[in-house]
């Protein structure tokens, strides 16, 4: 079997590319999967339906262009790996999290020590806590083993 794995969430570092290296290099059955990364592209994916006059209607439209790739890609991945850095808040991360709880899909959180608290609900469904890319990597290798 070949698992899909959703990477959703902070998009300034290198952790999906850190989990993908390291589960080539360890032969793992999996494809990666996420939303669109590039913060500029992700913001403008409406554009071309319209100009709208203020910046609400700006991400709204463009947060339901981003949904119909996340919705799909989430509803078809096997486990997904929720990422939350420590320099911004990511609440499309937390939703995600939440879309996975409903829906039964397993997922895994990413993250430091110092953010335990404020995601307690989000990390009491996840069925496991990373601190790291390489522990997402032994648990991926344990999981698909």
């Amino acid at each position: 079997m070949i698992w899909t794995v959703y990477l959703s969430g902070e998009i300034h570092t290198d952790w999906r590319e850190q989990i993908a290296a390291g589960a080539e290099a360890a032969g793992l059955p999996v494809e990666f999967t996420s939303a669109n990364t590039y913060h500029e592209s992700s913001d403008a994916a409406g554009d071309f339906l319209g100009k709208p006059e203020n910046n609400f209607w700006r991400d709204h439209q463009s947060s339901k262009v981003n949904a119909i790739r996340t919705k799909t890609l989430l509803e078809q991945c096997d486990l997904a790996v929720i990422r939350f850095g420590d320099k911004y808040k990511q609440w499309n991360a937390a939703f995600d999290a939440g879309y996975c709880a409903a829906m039964g899909t397993p997922y895994i959180t990413l993250h430091d020590e110092d953010i335990v608290h404020p995601l307690k609900e989000v990390d009491a469904a996840a069925m496991a806590w990373a601190q790291t890319p390489e522990q997402v990597v032994e648990l991926l290798k344990y999981v698909t083993a």
